[in-house]
């Protein structure tokens, strides 16, 4: 793991092939999550033990290992290692897909990138992606225009026109992964260069959006293809979990079902390659995993969602991420933090623009510690713990010292949602009476804030380098 406080900057980037297999601790094969009677995970299903780890601090799934000399040891019996039960919110697994399949991110963003790293428009796209059209792949000798597209009886009018073999055209995200694999990014770049130089109106716009992300992937050394996926995470367990409520019954999260699609899926497609069985069912089964991975990713982007119980449509990765209550606003960005307040403002004409008003009750809860060290300090009483008794009964004396403390403490306000860096400043605080904070009217522009009952945080920072 990254020591938190040793990194310079976090990039997200595309992952290779290689690198979800490196970050994988095995495939998982089966749409089973636990066996019902005995409560315990399925083997090569959505919670194995094998490849997430075990249940159960320090205990493989047998129980032939238990405690924590046996650290580190894979059991001969299970196959599982005796380890942390917490390795279950970090441990991936993987899913090898039986024919690629196009991430929706890629396609079906505004812009596309997929299309303008093709140079194709999304539409296009969208009839090669779920199979209602063939892209013409490579033409050989034959008059047919490279990426163009043909419905199913044109295909079979220019086959017949110009014989089996004359011309490659194809179907699918495969297609589109052929096509990707044959972009020569540095002549691309090269060209759209050229055009810039004497293009104008549309065509120029077009050609600034496609150098941008032509230019990307070759400076990011990622690749197209990379945009096709040929084998799919599974996150862990502990982050998608499965809870016994009373009675038995069992809470899963939306996560399990849309993997499970995908699995039952490839499973299927897998068996019918085997069969040989007819293209047509071949090519539709293809379609249905795509739509399954498509619903994994980002459920009702294209269509309509894929629904639970009660019609309900069901929580994708991106809904796990995007949004008020998503990952990075709920839980990083918006963390509950000691020392910290918040409350209705109101305005405070009669305030310096560096000032604050924060209410008496509100400010000695959040200047506790420094006024426990100053009743100590000034031998009010013996210890830390008496002048905690003395700050709770709101003794008389305390105030005094609370005046004194804020005056080299400045606070920290900020108002939700915090758009640009002017969204938290710090202000020299002043006690008032009341429950409101007050806030010098000029500075309310950069907060975008009013006083028709808007709520404001105010944080303060604790130590010297804070």
């Amino acid at each position: 793991m990254v020591d938190v406080n040793r990194f310079k900057s976090m990039q997200i980037t595309l992952a290779s092939p290689s690198k979800v297999r490196s970050w994988s601790y095995g495939e998982v094969k089966k749409p089973e999550t636990i066996n019902y009677r005995t409560l315990k995970p399925e083997r090569e299903g959505l919670f194995d033990e094998v490849i997430f780890g075990p249940t159960k601090d320090w205990e493989c799934a047998c129980g032939k290992y238990k405690r924590i000399r046996y650290k580190g040891i894979v059991c001969d019996r299970c196959g599982v290692e005796v380890t942390r039960a917490k390795v279950r919110r970090e441990r991936m697994g993987h899913i090898e897909l039986k024919a690629p399949v196009s991430h929706i991110w890629y396609f079906k963003g505004i812009p596309s990138r997929m299309g303008l790293t093709l140079d194709m428009s999304p539409r296009a796209l969208e009839e090669v992606i779920y199979f209602a059209a063939y892209v013409v792949i490579d033409p050989k000798d034959t008059p047919l225009e490279h990426k163009s597209i043909m419905t199913e009886r044109e295909y079979r009018e220019r086959l017949r026109e110009y014989g089996p073999g004359s011309f490659v055209a194809k179907m699918g995200a495969e297609a589109i992964q052929d096509l990707l694999k044959q972009v020569d990014l540095e002549a691309e770049i090269a060209l759209l260069k050229e055009e810039l130089k004497t293009a104008t109106g549309q065509k120029r716009v077009k050609a600034v959006r496609r150098l941008d992300v032509l230019d990307a992937f070759y400076k990011s050394g990622n690749k197209p293809e990379w945009m096709v996926l040929n084998i799919l995470p599974v996150i862990p367990p502990d982050l998608r979990p499965m809870v016994q409520l009373d009675g038995g019954r069992f809470a899963a999260s939306d996560l399990n079902d849309l993997y499970r699609r995908v699995i039952n899926r490839n499973n299927r497609l897998a068996r019918l390659l085997e069969l040989n069985a007819p293209g047509i069912i071949v090519q539709n089964e293809k379609r249905m995993l795509q739509e399954a991975v498509d619903a994994l990713i980002d459920n009702g982007r294209r269509g309509r969602p894929i629904t639970g119980p009660g019609s309900r449509p069901l929580k994708s990765l991106s809904h796990m991420l995007k949004g008020k209550q998503g990952r990075f606003r709920q839980n990083l960005l918006g963390k509950r933090v000691d020392f910290s307040g918040r409350s209705v403002i109101a305005v405070g004409p009669t305030l310096k623009m560096y000032q604050c008003g924060v209410p008496r009750e509100m400010a000695i809860e959040l200047f506790k510690p420094f006024v426990m060290r100053e009743i100590v300090a000034r031998d009010i009483v013996q210890n830390v713990k008496a002048a905690k008794r003395l700050v709770e009964r709101g003794d008389e004396r305390i105030w005094d010292i609370l005046e004194e403390v804020i005056k080299e403490h400045p606070v920290l306000l900020n108002r939700a949602p915090t758009l640009h860096r002017l969204g938290i400043q710090a202000f020299e605080p002043v006690l008032i009476d009341g429950k409101a904070l007050r806030l010098h009217p000029l500075v309310c522009e950069a907060y975008n804030a009013d006083f028709d009952g808007d709520q404001m945080a105010i944080h303060v920072p604790l130590s010297e380098e804070a």
